[in-house]
């Protein structure tokens, strides 16, 4: 009975230790700049190091907020967001979907990440460090373009290694006869070091960053009658020895042969190439493969007939257009804000005042927001499908770093922007992501946003119409390039929309002079006549009106 029981314990504690196999909680040494500054929580589960994602990035210099009902945790720095969300393998990062190897995990209240999220170079510039995991620890340097690979001595001489992620220059200067200081130009130093050695060629070595430049300070041994600073095979050599001997070259491997043990044709692409003439002799004295000539007659390709792709039309089932009109931002997300203005107000404004002008044309309407809340991006066009809309329109006002750029302008949807401009407008107006605490489902938002293609002309169309209504528009007094202000972005907010739909950016709250006319409430009314105005006609074109 007493051996049943012992049994039965060495069983259960067994099966303890095999269940822990699969996933072991330890931790992990936490070097910066070659020096253990304290250890990181982590496990390993099926052959994967995860690492505590709170502790990790603040070690990192990042800050950490979690969001316990939808089991995320938003990780930020100076330009940078990222969202994870627990049991997915896909995270974001400034509005862009990134899969990881392995899902995110939580373990007894804590939420882990893979280890190579904290590796991905999106995190490394934002924090301004080069991360990266070996020998089982996380290590830390600032970013560098020279490194020390390592010291080697000989019986003949000393070297330091150096290799250099670009070009280098140096210059150097002996302050006495037994020590060297060499300065390599703009480059950073991989890490600040020192060394004593018992030798007698190289007796000490220090090298540090001072401002732009990398130091490397040498204190020569007795024996060392001679040294030089050379590149060779893509690395940099200080040397130091009695007699210094060239360095030798690098080995050039033989050219490989070719060995042909039959004829080849050659491809022939129908229609296209006819081949006159193929051969390959092998030269038994040489073994080297000869190739005649080829002539190759091209012929021309035939024409073809291509139907355009048929535009699609809305439909006019309904006897009144629905449409949906979006205020950009609000509630925690303020938008773009200058000199106390803050740009979800001007959007909500405006909103306001065109979705009473359509609701008196006649138009079913429906506003995403009436007042300051905040709605997460992805919700907006879900908002948008529910009601079936014919058409999105989201309300936003531009910003920019140069105080004169300046302008209204509007945008549709395409993954590849018209320009930079575009892309840094889309990329301010993604920003809201950052607010949101639900993850984004990207399926199923793949899958609407296979629907968009079909949108991009009638979308493109709507953006012409309203452009050309706000620039006929007297009152509002903000300019309407006629050659560029219908642009093409790759903007969240209009992903997933099952309709035709446009960005609208009023101006540039940056700009003064936009900022003072959007600011008031006749300019705002102004603005709302011209969008409708382009709405009415776009609409009216469509059919859908008499």
């Amino acid at each position: 009975m007493t051996k049943q029981i012992w049994r039965c314990l060495w069983v259960g504690l067994c099966s303890l230790f095999l269940a822990g196999v699969s996933f072991g909680q330890d931790k992990i040494p936490f070097f910066v700049s070659g020096k253990k500054q304290g250890m990181l929580p982590a496990i390993v589960q099926n052959n994967t190091t995860y690492l505590d994602i709170q502790k990790t990035a603040r070690k990192l210099g990042a800050d950490v907020a979690f969001f316990a009902r939808s089991k995320q945790a938003k990780i930020t720095a100076r330009g940078f967001y990222a969202i994870l969300t627990a049991e997915l393998d896909e995270v974001v990062l400034n509005a862009q979907a990134v899969r990881l190897s392995a899902p995110v995990l939580v373990k007894g209240g804590e939420m882990l990440a893979p280890v190579d999220f904290f590796l991905l170079p999106q995190i490394s510039q934002a924090l301004g460090k080069e991360i990266s995991f070996s020998q089982g620890a996380l290590q830390v340097e600032r970013p560098f373009g020279l490194e020390r690979l390592e010291n080697v001595f000989s019986a003949d001489e000393g070297r330091l290694i150096f290799r250099p992620r670009h070009a280098v220059t140096w210059s150097s200067i002996t302050p006495n006869s037994h020590s060297v200081e060499v300065t390599f130009s703009n480059v950073t130093i991989k890490r600040d070091e020192s060394f004593r050695f018992k030798t007698g060629f190289i007796s000490s070595v220090k090298i540090y960053q001072e401002r732009n430049n990398a130091v490397l300070r040498v204190m020569l041994g007795k024996k060392a009658k001679q040294w030089k600073v050379e590149e060779q095979h893509g690395k940099i050599y200080f040397r130091a020895g009695t007699k210094l001997a060239p360095l030798a070259p690098a080995i050039q491997p033989p050219p490989a042969k070719i060995a042909v043990t039959e004829k080849q044709p050659v491809l022939q692409q129908p229609s296209m190439l006819t081949e006159e003439s193929s051969t390959e002799e092998l030269s038994p004295a040489s073994k080297e493969v000869v190739v005649a000539p080829v002539e190759v007659k091209v012929k021309p390709a035939p024409e073809l007939t291509v139907k355009p792709a048929p535009t699609p039309v809305i439909t006019t089932a309904r006897k009144k257009m629905r449409i949906v009109v979006d205020p950009g931002h609000g509630g925690k997300d303020p938008g773009a804000v200058r000199s106390r203005t803050r740009e979800k107000d001007l959007n909500l404004a405006v909103s306001k005042e065109l979705y009473k002008l359509l609701k008196k044309g006649g138009f079913e309407v429906s506003i995403t927001r009436e007042e300051d809340v905040f709605i997460p991006l992805y919700d907006r066009s879900k908002l948008s499908n529910k009601f079936k809309a014919d058409l999105f329109v989201s309300v936003h006002t531009n910003s920019s770093k140069n105080r004169n750029a300046n302008g209204f302008e509007v945008y549709f949807r395409s993954e590849k922007a018209t320009d930079k401009e575009a892309a840094e407008t889309a990329a301010l107006e993604n920003e809201a992501m950052q607010y949101e605490e639900v993850h984004y489902n990207f399926v199923d938002a793949l899958l609407q946003s296979l629907a968009k293609n079909e949108y991009i002309n009638e979308s493109s169309k709507l953006a012409g119409y309203v452009r050309n209504a706000v620039y006929k528009q007297p009152g509002i007094g903000i300019g309407v390039n006629q050659n560029n202000s219908v642009r093409q972005a790759n903007f969240y907010v209009l992903k997933g929309v099952q309709s035709p739909a446009i960005l609208i950016e009023m101006g540039y709250i940056s700009n003064q002079k936009d900022r003072g006319r959007l600011t008031q409430s006749g300019v705002q009314k102004k603005m709302a006549q011209g969008i409708y105005n382009g709405i009415y006609n776009y609409a009216k074109q469509e059919g859908w009106i008499n």
